[in-house]
């Protein structure tokens, strides 16, 4: 095994870890943009609506919890746990307010 190898692996052995899910959430709360192209990303997976869900979910988590966005949404907090949940199907109205309670919003634009 090389230096650079066994060094790196040697840091991993006494690295805490971190969660895929709150590494995420950590660039999400850094970087606005980021979060804005995320969601982006997200929302153009048309095979998979709830990658949008989950999606819309960490950056809530980013952005002061779950509870904190569906307070500034109007929202009760179960539901919005259970509508950004991966079996969630939220109403537009429900998406309007908490992409409104995140400062984004939603542009369309024609295909083709």
């Amino acid at each position: 095994m090389n230096q650079v190898l066994a060094k790196g692996w040697q840091a991993m052995k006494h690295k805490p870890s971190i969660s895929n899910d709150a590494e995420i959430i950590r660039e999400l709360r850094d970087d606005p943009d980021f979060a804005a192209q995320y969601l982006n990303a997200a929302i153009e997976d048309t095979q998979e609506p709830a990658v949008l869900l989950m999606a819309l979910r960490h950056v809530s988590e980013a952005r002061g919890g779950l509870a904190r966005v569906a307070k500034q949404a109007g929202i009760e907090r179960e539901s919005l746990y259970r509508a950004l949940s991966p079996k969630g199907n939220p109403r537009l109205s429900t998406l309007t307010a908490v992409l409104k309670a995140l400062r984004m919003t939603i542009r369309l634009e024609p295909v083709g």
